[in-house]
């Protein structure tokens, strides 16, 4: 009986992962997803890279602009796409607490259950904040996306036809079993010179936390695994 009992317990635990692992679809999604794949595929294919491969997002605040990278064959990744963001709210620097307005600055990541198809804009997914950083600094807010519908309180709002491009990417590459993809958003290209010219701003300590992570990046085009180590970004190879 009790073995009975425990291998009960354990397909219910199994079908509550997978169960939690589903992504969520809704009619608007499938409808946006069939409508862009066809060309999707097709631009992929004369870049080198395969519809469905794991996915990564960088997001620069200054110059407005998403990045859409995949990883090719090579396992490095390479830039597929780079979306003009429509609208967004607040200044350079990291969100604070609920109702600045601010859009979110650092290492983010999405799941499955972020995703949100029924979104009253358009389509949608959650950027995870506040993530363990924030928590750790005493930041505050909740539903920072990235979204459709080109109007903005601290998200990242996306014209309806990009987000429906982006959100087809992310999509396919969790279905091809990437378990989540990583958002990095950044006030501007962190190159050694555009930080030695905002040496004077409050953020600047903040941001060259940040750049670490940018420049690992730059270097080998491939995402670091991120954590938080005294209130600190710290981070590691994939």
């Amino acid at each position: 009986m009790v073995r009975s009992s425990l291998i009960a317990s354990l397909l219910l635990f199994s079908c509550a992962i997978a169960a939690n692992n589903q992504l969520p679809t809704s009619a608007r999604s499938i409808a946006a997803i069939n409508k862009v794949e066809p060309a999707l595929i097709k631009a992929l294919s004369e870049k080198g890279l395969r519809y469905g491969a794991p996915i990564f997002i960088r997001i620069f605040k200054q110059s407005a602009t998403l990045e859409v990278w995949l990883q090719a064959e090579s396992g490095r990744f390479e830039l597929f796409k780079a979306y003009d963001i429509c609208a967004q709210s607040g200044r350079l620097g990291p969100k604070l607490r609920s109702g600045d307005r601010q859009a979110p600055e650092g290492f983010y990541f999405v799941n499955a259950q972020r995703f949100n198809p029924w979104s009253k804009f358009h389509l949608s997914f959650n950027l995870g904040y506040p993530n363990a950083y924030d928590r750790a600094h005493g930041r505050t807010g909740s539903a920072l996306m990235v979204h459709g519908d080109c109007v903005s309180i601290g998200c990242y709002a996306m014209t309806d036809s990009g987000i429906e491009e982006i959100y087809a990417l992310a999509q396919k590459s969790l279905e091809d079993g990437q378990p989540f993809f990583r958002v990095h958003i950044f006030p501007f290209r962190l190159s050694d010179e555009a930080l030695e010219r905002v040496k004077n701003n409050r953020w600047y300590t903040f941001w060259l936390n940040l750049k670490q992570g940018f420049d690992y990046f730059e270097q080998t085009k491939m995402p670091p695994n991120v954590n938080v180590q005294n209130k600190r970004y710290v981070f590691s190879a994939p």
